[in-house]
């Protein structure tokens, strides 16, 4: 979602035996073929927002992109796509990859390594987000008429008070380089299917049978569900989808993340690297220092 959240490497430690590590790098492996088969689906690839000019802003020194850091995370770009609350790929989006803070990304590795342990993989939505991006939902927001996304992502709340609710701002966490949205997903993993513009829309908050196919667990919306339910702690979540969202949210304090109690996927990594600025540089390779990989 849109409005602004309320708001290192690994230490050294024992040697892990030759067993552990084996194991460890087995399973590293066996994640990381998982991710290129689930990243592999149509969903990931779809036009890109906005052309690419000849120069432009850059990240500066501190960004990276996660898949360069944890290969294994799962990651399924909405923004690239028109499968979003906005109905069309979004400005600043060039490329399907998360690009955040070097601290941020050594934090969600550290959780990643965790519930690899337990069968599970982080997936995420959305990581930093340009300013123009941002601009770019303000503009649908203030179009009342545009609800072609309705039935899917807002079903009961009503555009015009879209501002109001704190669904969408002017500024975004995102912009920042440490929030991202995320969920998990039960291993092994399989592709989620793409999704095809204009066909029949089914609300977010619907039992999972019911929702947009996702290959997370289930808990309880979707992501970018504008909906109480999608309150972490809502009383109405129970049972397995309970577990679900305390499992998300604990691995990841463990490692610095705050969760927005309003959004159960949302998560900022403190301190942030860059607590006052919003950048706009586009997420694509080339945006980062050197434009190669880190």
């Amino acid at each position: 979602m849109t409005g602004i959240d309320s708001s290192g490497r690994t230490s050294p430690g024992r040697r892990p035996s030759r067993a552990r590590r084996a194991f460890g790098a087995a399973l590293a492996a066996a994640a990381l073929a998982l991710t290129a088969a689930a990243t592999a689906s149509p969903a990931t690839a779809a036009p890109v927002a906005d052309a690419p000019p000849s120069g432009g802003p850059k990240a500066p020194r501190g960004f990276v992109a996660l898949s360069d850091v944890a290969p294994t995370i799962l990651q399924e770009i909405r923004y690239t796509t028109p499968h979003n609350f906005v109905g069309e790929p979004v400005d600043g989006y060039r490329a399907p990859m998360c690009l955040v803070t070097r601290p941020t990304a050594e934090a969600l590795k550290r959780a990643q390594r965790g519930l690899l342990r337990e069968g599970y993989s982080l997936k995420v939505y959305d990581c930093y987000r340009p300013q123009r991006a941002v601009d770019h939902f303000v503009r649908w927001a203030e179009d009342v008429a545009d609800e072609r996304m309705k039935a899917e992502f807002y079903p009961r709340v009503e555009k015009s008070r879209l501002f109001e609710d704190g669904y969408i701002a002017e500024k975004s966490g995102h912009s920042r380089g440490s929030t991202v949205d995320l969920t998990l997903v039960k291993l092994p993993a399989k592709p989620t299917r793409p999704y095809l513009p204009g066909e029949p829309l089914r609300p977010c908050f619907a039992p999972r049978d019911q929702r947009f196919p996702d290959n997370s667990v289930d808990m309880g919306t979707g992501f970018d569900c504008f909906d109480t339910l999608s309150h972490t702690d809502d009383p109405r979540v129970t049972g397995a989808q309970r577990a679900h969202r305390d499992l998300l949210r604990s691995a990841l304090a463990a490692e610095g993340f705050t969760n927005l109690p309003e959004e159960w996927w949302h998560f900022t990594h403190r301190p942030e690297l860059f607590p006052d600025t919003y950048f706009d540089f586009p997420v694509e390779r080339r945006s980062l220092p050197g434009g190669h990989r880190h």
